[in-house]
């Protein structure tokens, strides 16, 4: 699997265990940066360019980190075609996955344990959608809806 990963400050140390670890289980990573720490950077140039590579890539996924991961899961939102869902525990990682065809994972450094966030990033990754027709269609809505502007309905 390829993983695009980016971060802000507050995501910084555990995107880099994050990028170690994927790679030790046998996958593909792209640290999309930050590449150095910068008390004062902002997330959403990292986090858009996350989720761009993500769309550009289909069968990817990405990760984007910051201190509680909502921001960044917004700014990963941003880009059309990138459906980021905020990882809060392992239940919200897999159910992204399975029912929403979650292509970003919002991570926050600050809110879990390494060991935690080792737990639902692994989740996140290895859960496949689960092709359930009403999930099909529902995220069909929200493609259309990207694309026309138009209320689904």
């Amino acid at each position: 699997m390829r993983v695009y990963l980016g971060s802000d400050h507050a995501g910084f140390e555990l995107k880099g265990v994050l990028v170690e670890h994927l790679r030790a289980a046998g996958h593909e990573v792209t640290d999309c940066g930050p590449h150095t720490y910068e008390p004062e950077d902002d997330y959403p140039p990292y986090c858009i360019g996350t989720a761009q590579r993500v769309v550009a890539d289909p069968g990817s996924l990405g990760i984007v980190l910051g201190g509680s991961g909502n921001g960044e899961q917004i700014a990963a939102n941003k880009v059309t075609g990138a459906r980021a869902a905020l990882g809060y525990d392992l239940p919200t990682a897999i159910l992204a996955r399975q029912h929403n065809d979650a292509n970003v994972l919002g991570l926050g450094a600050r809110l879990h344990s390494q060991d935690a966030a080792l737990s639902i990033v692994d989740a996140f990754v290895n859960t496949a959608f689960s092709e359930d027709p009403r999930h099909v269609r529902r995220i069909g809505m929200l493609s259309a809806f990207e694309q026309s502007g138009t209320l689904p309905g």
